[in-house]
């Protein structure tokens, strides 16, 4: 039986998207995508027909780029998180806590985090999912940069007056002021009535210099006794 033209041209156009060669640009938007998604409705409630749906591709189309909902999940993860790890493992180094470490680190941070805003719902919802099947995955990533965060803090923390017990307290503390600004800030300042300007360049360098300051004065050392508490050049710098 012969083929209708319809028929024909909606088979070329499907035959098309399923060739579709794999771009840097395309597995971008997929992973964007992705990663808005599952911070909404978590690795569960994602189908890969909803991804491809709303990437305008066939589910055949986007096995092509990943093997399946899974590694498309661990792809989004490692693409958010491994940054992270890297920005804190080089946060610290020899010869002290300086103000410009804590800047350039806090500014690494949020720029990564703005560049890929939902990464911090992501990991939330993950976490907090009993036995969700994200869950398992997070925690991949997120022991290791809770480990790396531990280390680079237990380096400083004796100076700063911290008691070796509450490193890892400290540690979840730093962690949570600079993830909950970008999971729950835009909820929170609606809740006040202030305007949703999460995103704005004023009210995104308020946040940068808030952490700034804030973990400094967490981790800065200690005066010794008969000191002030810091030099007057890192106070100046700190407190601008």
């Amino acid at each position: 039986m012969a083929t209708s033209p319809r028929r024909a041209r909606a088979a070329d156009a499907a035959s098309q998207r399923k060739a579709a060669p794999e771009t840097p640009q395309t597995r971008q938007a997929i992973l964007d995508a992705a990663e808005r998604m599952f911070s909404a409705r978590g690795l569960d409630g994602v189908a890969v027909r909803d991804l491809a749906r709303e990437l305008g591709l066939t589910p055949s189309s986007l096995y092509n780029h990943f093997p399946g909902k899974q590694a498309l999940y661990e792809a989004v993860l490692e693409r958010g998180l491994r940054p992270v790890v890297a920005i804190v493992a080089e946060a610290w180094q020899p010869r002290g806590l300086r103000p410009h470490q804590v800047r350039e680190t806090t500014d690494r941070l949020i720029a990564h985090l703005v560049a890929h805003p939902q990464l911090g719902r992501l990991i939330q919802r993950a976490l907090i999912e009993d036995g969700g099947g994200g869950q398992a995955l997070t925690t991949r990533w997120i022991g290791p940069l809770y480990e790396q965060g531990m280390a680079v803090t237990r380096t400083v923390a004796a100076d700063a007056g911290w008691d070796p017990q509450e490193v890892p307290h400290l540690t979840l503390g730093i962690f949570g002021m600079v993830f909950a600004y970008f999971t729950n800030g835009a909820a929170l300042r609606r809740s006040l009535g202030l305007p949703d300007d999460t995103f704005a360049p004023r009210t995104l360098a308020l946040q940068r210099r808030f952490l700034e300051k804030a973990v400094y004065r967490l981790l800065a050392p200690l005066p010794e006794p008969g000191r002030k508490r810091r030099s007057r050049a890192d106070k100046k710098e700190i407190d601008g």
